[in-house]
Formats: C-alpha cells, sequence, structure tokens
C-alpha cells in the first residue's frame, strides 16, 4: 500500500499546485495545455494498445466490456458521484458540470493503464514500490495540468486511486497466479485503447464512455484460464 499512498499524495500536491496556478491560466491558454495533454495520453494509449498480440481478444474484450459496463451504468453513476460531490463540496453548479468532468476524466486516467495494474501488484506481491513511485511522478505533473486547467474536481480522484491501486495491491497475491505475462500484456492492451479514448475525449470534446468501457480491462484475466480448461 505504500506506493498507492505515495501515489494518492502526489495527485492530492499537483491537484493544489494546480488550483494555485489556475487564476494564472487564461481560458485560450488552459484550452492549449488540455490539448497538448491529449495529444500526450493517447500517444501513452497507443504506446500500451499496439502491444497485444491478440487483435481478436482486444475486439471480443471490449465488445464485453462495453455491454457489461452499459448495463452497470459506469460512466453515469461516475457523473453521478462526480456532480454530487460538486453540490457537496463547492457553492458552484456550473452548467457544464465542470467538477464532475475533472472528476471523471482525471480518475480515468489515472487508474486506467499498465502502471496502475503492474505497479500495484508489485507493490503487494514483492513490496517494489518502483514502478507507482515512477507513475506518482506523472499523475502529480499531470493533476497539476489538470486542476489548472478543470478545477477542484480532479483531487476528488485520489479516492478511486486509492480504491483501486490499493484493491489491487492487497490482493495480489491471491491473483498472481492467474497473471501470467500474456495475462498482463493484453490487459494493458487494453487499458491502452482505453487510454485512446479518453485523450480524444480530451482532444476533441468528444463523448466516448470510456468508463463503461472499464470491464474490458478484466476480460483478458478470465479468458485465459478459461480457455485452458479446454486445451
Amino acid at each position: 500500500m505504500i506506493g498507492t499512498i505515495i501515489n494518492v499524495a502526489a495527485i492530492l500536491v499537483g491537484s493544489a499546485l494546480g488550483l494555485l496556478l489556475k487564476s494564472k491560466f487564461r481560458q485560450n491558454m488552459a484550452d492549449v495545455v488540455m490539448q497538448g495533454l491529449g495529444l500526450c495520453v493517447i500517444l501513452i494509449g497507443f504506446s500500451g494498445a499496439l502491444k497485444t498480440n491478440n487483435v481478436l481478444l482486444m475486439i471480443l474484450s471490449v465488445v464485453l466490456g462495453g455491454v457489461i459496463g452499459a448495463l452497470i451504468g459506469i460512466d453515469r453513476r461516475l457523473n453521478d458521484l462526480g456532480a454530487y460531490a460538486q453540490r457537496k463540496l463547492t457553492r458552484n453548479t456550473g452548467e457544464d458540470n465542470t467538477f464532475a468532468r475533472a472528476f471523471v476524466t482525471a480518475s480515468l486516467v489515472f487508474c486506467v493503464g499498465a502502471m496502475a495494474v503492474v505497479g500495484a501488484l508489485d507493490s503487494g506481491i514483492r513490496g517494489d514500490h518502483s514502478t507507482l513511485i515512477a507513475k506518482s511522478a506523472l499523475d502529480g505533473v499531470a493533476s497539476i495540468v489538470f486542476a489548472s486547467a478543470l478545477g477542484p474536481g480532479v483531487m476528488l480522484s485520489a479516492v478511486p486511486v486509492l480504491l483501486y491501486q490499493g484493491s489491487i495491491a492487497l490482493l495480489g497475491n491471491l491473483v498472481a497466479p492467474l497473471l501470467s505475462d500474456t495475462v498482463v500484456q493484453e490487459m494493458s492492451a487494453v487499458g491502452g485503447l482505453l487510454i485512446i479514448g479518453i485523450g480524444l475525449n480530451m482532444l476533441l470534446k468528444s463523448e466516448i464512455k470510456v468508463a463503461d468501457l472499464l470491464p474490458a480491462i478484466l476480460i483478458p484475466f478470465l479468458y485465459y484460464p478459461v480457455i485452458g480448461l479446454f486445451s
């Protein structure tokens, strides 16, 4: 859990710095920064997604994951949570609900990806926190930019990071036997594809419901043990 706590602290500190700098960012400057960060997020996503060795599994993961996520309503629930937090924690209920958008965007960026999964597993199983420490540095810088452009909702993203990475770290010893290099690689590749979706939302202000696709990351984890039963 030490690596996750460091990650959470980096997000909180970065968000606080970003809010302090927010007044210095004119809207046109904030828009340019967000577009640049969107391009970087897309690049990170491509670098992960292209590592797949099983494109059909990626397609299957996205289809099944999307169906599951839509049935659960993950995207709607996250936005509702962000809107609820905005009502409770701020006096501004802006028409475009920027607090919720900041919370959802930052949460997805910080939780989706290879470093979150692999780093949390290394932290929980081997006590090696180096990957999460490196991720903390990246998330800290990103949270400065996010908070300065989108506002205080970014700070709340520390909560899902704590729950997500903390759970993986604590359950690491239980799931480790099922996480071969192939499984982790394909989970990371699917995560990379979702990161591209996040980047497109940031860059084009599109409405790809990446949160509803989150269960896709778990499909490779389930796929290989099931295939093994029939081989």
